[in-house]
């Protein structure tokens, strides 16, 4: 596994590619290594047959010419012009044949590299904390990793399949001017090399700002569209259609501006790159043409120089490329790198061991506990949920109720004080096991988009079909299944909106039923219900809670009086605490209060209901015919 990830602003190729180099060298796959070996030997050999081609191009016209003077070629029976010609295109032929072939040599050992580093980047990204995931944006972290992910990509391909035979092409190029017609083709040469470099990175370093300011109004655009889809409903109630337009549409229109300065600016480096080459092949043709001229050269001489011009231009102009290719894919994974830099904020402690759950009793001990400096949420909060016990937390919105439950499952960790679970503190616990051991039925419920038998199923995945079956029926939801046309294998939907509220309750519940943990947390899990609904849920839920130790968040009272002890939350901290009948039989306390407006509440509703109802029957009555 590769080390520390390195930011592209540094600029640092060699130190990304050392930290690409295990995804690309894998020590558990000799099979990619003898694939990564065989291209290279390829790549060498297709070089040095790239060589030949510019010299059969002198031969065949020395030969027309009548200047050949080549005893090796006539041995070989290749002193005719035709001869040469073939031999020209063979060699050419073969030349693209080796490249094609050390292509396919490498393409799994890219696409090895590219996987492994997705599937690095998505583990990385469950690892986070829930701090980070609720600050980020889904739509823009999808758009970071995607575009990382090809980044890598192209940076694998480049940097190993075309840097390294572009580099042994000059030096061999170098070579032959040097031995066959003096420095000063050398010179030249090199100053030409050396300007269209120094241009090439000059004006591909002002490109990467425009391509980052790009890639923003992009990663822009495309979370307002999945956001603004996620919550495509609420965009109907609201009827924003024409709001949400503007918003992408102003996204979009930077991302145009940006996209058009890109292709503008490309095409001024092609200029600037085409201006530079061309000069410098100007006064290399110059130079040989007056060696013809003196009779220092051959035509063939001048055909050669200027073959291998033209043959240096392909890797010159692709130096350049490769160059843009690569500083853009470091932009692209930028950011990429930046996540995969990005610490857990709560990572198992190194003697961490298994949670060994007997009782499954839960103790809080003078918990303290803030989401930043300013803001206390919990305020030495105490009390235990002894096993196989109810115990309920209430109180108004803004309390800390769902708080407790996310430092049990530690989503976060405390500054103060202690969590047990049989006297075993969390933090010094796996993570896998204590989560393993808890149950949560949520009041939001979101399904993936998949089958119900899935969404089930994700309670327990090796569960067979039978399994999945009972836990359905426990949830109260078997009948529901068994009335639709595909049963178990329906779809739910996006977040699993094809399902009514309740229905999707029932199958968390059933889920959870399939996990069968020691330990469950019920998080307001009927305060978004109807009343009717809330009733039939609720039985479901005293069934799966039945001998488990159990931990109620509550919005809705009527929920909790039969809980084993109420815990009345305020401000932080633990303002009431007893059963129903001993917080009622406050009459001044918080419960209290919060129970009358409440009732006050249930029974409006249902006075209202009954006034419909009494509505209803009268249209009916009326619209009978007569006897």
């Amino acid at each position: 596994m590769a080390s520390k990830t390195v930011s592209a602003d540094s600029g640092n190729l060699l130190a990304t590619m050392r930290n690409l180099w295990p995804y690309m060298w894998p020590s558990t796959r000799p099979d990619l290594k003898r694939r990564v070996v065989w291209a290279s030997i390829w790549l060498v050999v297709a070089k040095l047959v790239l060589l030949l081609v510019p010299y059969f191009f002198k031969w065949a016209t020395d030969a027309l010419n009548g200047k050949l003077d080549v005893p090796l070629l006539a041995q070989l029976a290749l002193a005719t012009p035709l001869a040469l010609v073939i031999a020209y295109n063979v060699a050419r032929l073969v030349q693209w044949g080796l490249n094609q072939l050390r292509d396919s040599l490498f393409a799994s050992v890219g696409q090895h590299a590219v996987r492994q580093l997705a599937h690095r980047t998505f583990v990385h990204m469950h690892r986070l904390s829930l701090r980070f995931h609720l600050e980020r944006r889904t739509g823009g972290l999808s758009r970071i990793i995607e575009r990382g992910v090809k980044g890598i990509e192209t940076l694998v391909r480049f940097t190993i399949l075309n840097t390294a035979p572009t580099i042994l092409e000059f030096a061999l190029t170098a070579v032959i001017f040097a031995v066959a017609y003096g420095w000063q083709y050398v010179a030249v040469t090199a100053v030409t090399v050396w300007a269209y470099t120094w241009f090439t990175i000059k004006a591909s370093d002002w490109r990467i700002s425009i391509r980052r300011d790009m890639n923003n109004s992009d990663t822009d655009a495309n979370t307002k569209a999945i956001d603004s889809l996620l919550n495509f409903e609420t965009v109907k109630y609201f009827g924003n259609e024409e709001m949400e337009a503007r918003r992408f549409d102003a996204s979009m229109a930077r991302y145009e501006k940006a996209a058009t300065q890109v292709w503008t600016s490309l095409g001024w480096l092609n200029f600037g790159q085409g201006a530079i080459f061309g000069l410098g092949m100007l006064v290399m043709m110059a130079m040989s043409a007056r060696a013809v001229q003196a009779g220092e050269q051959t035509i063939g001489d001048f055909v050669f120089i200027n073959a291998m011009l033209m043959q240096l231009s392909i890797p010159l102009n692709f130096i350049g490329f490769i160059y843009r290719e690569i500083r853009q894919a470091l932009t692209d994974i930028e950011q990429m790198f930046d996540l995969l830099d990005v610490e857990a904020e709560i990572a198992d402690s190194p003697d961490a061991k298994p949670l060994i759950v007997s009782q499954g009793a839960i103790r809080f001990d003078d918990v303290h506990f803030r989401y930043d400096e300013n803001r206390p949420i919990l305020k030495g909060i105490s009390f235990e949920v002894p096993a196989g016990k109810t115990v309920a937390i209430v109180g108004p919105s803004g309390a800390g109720k769902s708080t407790i439950s996310r430092l049990l499952f530690r989503f976060y960790d405390i500054q103060q004080g202690a969590i047990a679970i049989d006297g075993q503190d969390v933090r010094n616990v796996t993570q896998k096991s204590l989560r393993a051991a808890i149950g949560m039925v949520p009041q939001d419920t979101v399904l993936f988009n998949d089958t119900i038998a899935y969404n089930i199923r994700y309670g327990r995945t090796e569960a067979s079909e039978e399994e999945v079956a009972e836990a359905a029926r426990m949830a109260q939801i078997g009948d529901f299944i068994a009335s639709l046309p595909d049963g178990m294998r329906t779809m739910v939907g996006e977040r699993g909106l094809k399902l009514s509220g309740g229905e999707k309750q029932r199958v968390a519940i059933a889920r959870t039923i399939l996990k069968a943990p020691p330990i469950l947390i019920l998080d307001e899990a009927t305060s978004a219900l109807d009343t009717a609904t809330e009733q039939e849920i609720q039985t479901a839920l005293d069934l799966v809670s039945r001998g488990r130790t159990t931990l109620v968040i509550a919005h809705r009272l009527s929920t909790v009086i039969n809980a084993d002890e109420i815990i009345v939350l305020q401000a932080g901290a633990i303002a009431e605490r007893g059963t129903h009948r001993q917080l009622l039989d406050k009459p001044d306390g918080l419960y209290r209060s919060m129970w009358d407006r409440q009732r006050e509440a249930t029974e409006a509703e249902e006075r209202l209901r009954r006034v419909r109802e009494e509505d209803e029957m009268g249209v009916v009555v009326r619209k009978a015919p007569a006897m």
